[in-house]
C-alpha cells in the first residue's frame, strides 16, 4: 500500500511541473506559491483539529504534545523545507534549464542517504549505493544529455543545488520527530510555521499583484497543486520517511523526472527518445534494487 501511495505521489509531483508552468503564465511566482502554502496550511490545521477532537472523544489515542525543543525543530523544518526550499527552487527554475534542474534533483537520494548516515538514522549499505548509482545513471540518460553547466546557468544551477540540499535536510531532519509524533503533526506544523514565515517575504509582491488578470483555469491549477502536490504528497512523503526511512523514500524521487517527461510529451508535445527510455529502465532498476533489499 505504501509503495502505491509513493507512486501516486510521484505522479502528482511529476505532473506538477507542467501544472505550475501553465499557471505561472498568469500568476507571479511568489504570490502563487504563497497562496499554495496558505491553502495547504489550512488543510493541515483542519486535519489536526479533527484528529485532536477524535482523541478527546476517545476514538483514537491522543497525540503526545510537542516539547519546546521539538517546536524549535518544527520551526527549523518550516524554514528549511518551506521558505528556503521554495524560494531557491523558484529562483533556480527561472534561471536554468529544466534538464539541469532535473539532473541536479536526481542527486536527492544520494544526498539524503549521506545526511541520514551522518545523522545516524540509516546505514549506507552496498545495495543502497547500487540502487542510487543506477537511478542517477538513469536520470542522466533521461535529462543529462540535454543539460549544460555554463556561466549562463551557473546562478540557477547553484540555486537548484541549494534547494535540493534543503529538501534533503528537511527529509532527514524530521526523523527524530517522527519517532514520537504522527506524520500529520510533523508535516502539518512544519508547513504552517513555514507558510507563516513565507508570507513575510510574499506580503509586498501579493499587494502588487493584479488578481483580476488571473484566469479561472490558473486559479484551479493553483488550488490543485496546493491540495495534491503539497498537502497530500507531503503527508505521503513523511509517512514513508517514518516507516521505511528517508534514504529509501528518497529513491522514489528519481521517478519524478520520468513522469514529468511523459506529461510534457502528452501535454507539450515533447519527443521521448530511445536514450530516455533506456534511462527510465535504469531508474526503475535502481528503485527495484533498493526496495528488494529493504524487504528481503
Amino acid at each position: 500500500m505504501l509503495d502505491l501511495l509513493l507512486l501516486l505521489m510521484v505522479v502528482i509531483w511529476g505532473s506538477n511541473f507542467s501544472v505550475v508552468k501553465y499557471a505561472l503564465r498568469d500568476f507571479p511566482e511568489i504570490p502563487f506559491n504563497a497562496l499554495r502554502l496558505m491553502l495547504a496550511s489550512a488543510v493541515f490545521l483542519v486535519a489536526i483539529a479533527v484528529v485532536r477532537h477524535r482523541a478527546e472523544a476517545g476514538l483514537r489515542p491522543p497525540e503526545a504534545p510537542l516539547t519546546r525543543q521539538e517546536w524549535r525543530r518544527v520551526v527549523f523544518l518550516g524554514l528549511v523545507g518551506t521558505v528556503l526550499y521554495q524560494l531557491l527552487f523558484l529562483g533556480g527554475i527561472a534561471r536554468t534549464s529544466v534538464a539541469n534542474a532535473a539532473l541536479i534533483f536526481g542527486c536527492t537520494p544520494v544526498s539524503v542517504a549521506i545526511l541520514a548516515s551522518i545523522a545516524g538514522h540509516d546505514r549506507l549499505t552496498a545495495p543502497r549505493w547500487a540502487g542510487a548509482a543506477l537511478s542517477l545513471a538513469g536520470i542522466y540518460a533521461i535529462v543529462g544529455h540535454g543539460a549544460s553547466l555554463s556561466t549562463a546557468t551557473l546562478t540557477g544551477d547553484a540555486l537548484m543545488f541549494g534547494s535540493m540540499l534543503c529538501w534533503s535536510i528537511y527529509s532527514v531532519g524530521a526523523q527524530p520527530l517522527l519517532q514520537r509524533h504522527s506524520p500529520l503533526v510533523v508535516t502539518g506544523w512544519a508547513m504552517i510555521t513555514g507558510a507563516t514565515m513565507y508570507l513575510v517575504v510574499a506580503a509586498v509582491p501579493m499587494m502588487r499583484t493584479n488578481w483580476s488578470a488571473i484566469s479561472a483555469t490558473s486559479w484551479f491549477l493553483m488550488a490543485a497543486s496546493s491540495f495534491l502536490a503539497l498537502s497530500f504528497s507531503y503527508m505521503v512523503w513523511y509517512t514513508a520517511v517514518q516507516k521505511i526511512g528517508s534514504a529509501r523514500t528518497a529513491i522514489y524521487s528519481n521517478l519524478t523526472p520520468i513522469v514529468a517527461m511523459i506529461v510534457a510529451a502528452l501535454w507539450l508535445g515533447e519527443q521521448i527518445t530511445r536514450v530516455q527510455v533506456f534511462g527510465t529502465a535504469l531508474v526503475l532498476g535502481g528503485l527495484a534494487v533498493t526496495r528488494w533489499r529493504a524487504i528481503s
